[in-house]
């Protein structure tokens, strides 16, 4: 098959990906990021998926996380059920395996005009399959599709620019997906998710001010009780850092 290449000038994945698939023109539509790793026969498993009756619109694989050059157990897709609706509100509440960019194979008629959304500083990928996953009947392949490598501190720095206003423009593409049909106690779920972790993130950089303020948002979402536990724990050692400040102490060698 020829490789076509399309030169891009745009300044985020999402946008490159959103120029890809308005030029796509095949029944399926795979997409990987340039730095993750594919693993030999991970399209095939993929595509022997499609071959069943009735055909999916989307077929889902495991993958493994190599996370700073270490490692991971493999992550298999589970908890999917025949209900797209219910599928994509499970996906946005934490409650089934998240998708990597490269672990799943799409119906171009499933995508239709739906896209990335573009500008945001993070989470953009869960939107997208959201969206898709809605209106998509899913099957899912055990075998590891590919490797997807991930920096934590690469990871973690997206939450520290502009950690307000950033939150608010992703809050509000992410409140979009009410047009799919998807429950908004679901949206609120997954702004408490991320406000968590953008709280654990200034936490552990000791910017205990902002790691307060998003603490408060993840707590007045829906939770479950590990979700509460969590706020709970972090809410103590706020507390308790304000209360007894590490002093750092700096050794001068001589």
């Amino acid at each position: 098959m020829p490789l076509r290449v399309i030169r891009s000038s745009c300044r985020d994945a999402g946008g490159s990906r959103n120029l890809a698939l308005e030029q796509a023109r095949f029944p399926w539509i795979y997409m990987i990021d340039a730095d993750d790793l594919h693993l030999e026969g991970g399209l095939r498993a993929l595509l022997a998926e499609t071959n069943i009756q009735p055909m999916p619109d989307m077929v889902v694989g495991a993958y493994r996380r190599r996370t700073d050059g270490v490692d991971r157990q493999f992550k298999m897709p589970s908890g999917y059920t025949a209900a797209g609706l219910t599928n994509a509100s499970a996906y946005l509440e934490g409650r089934i395996r998240s998708i990597a960019v490269g672990s799943a194979l799409i119906a171009r008629r499933a995508i239709g005009e739906t896209r990335f959304p573009t500008g945001l500083p993070y989470d953009e990928d869960t939107l997208f399959w959201a969206r898709v996953m809605s209106r998509a009947s899913l099957a899912v392949a055990s075998r590891p599709i590919m490797i997807y490598f991930v920096s934590s501190e690469r990871s973690d720095d997206r939450f520290t620019v502009k950690p307000v206003s950033r939150f608010l423009q992703w809050r509000l593409a992410l409140r979009e997906l009410t047009d799919c049909g998807i429950p908004k106690s679901s949206l609120k779920v997954r702004e408490g998710l991320v406000a968590l972790k953008i709280a654990r993130v200034h936490y552990a950089r000791g910017d205990l001010e902002t790691a307060a303020k998003f603490l408060t948002v993840a707590e007045a979402a829906p939770r479950v009780p590990a979700d509460i536990w969590r706020c709970m724990r972090y809410r103590l050692k706020i507390a308790a850092r304000r209360r007894f400040p590490v002093h750092r102490i700096q050794l001068q060698s001589v």
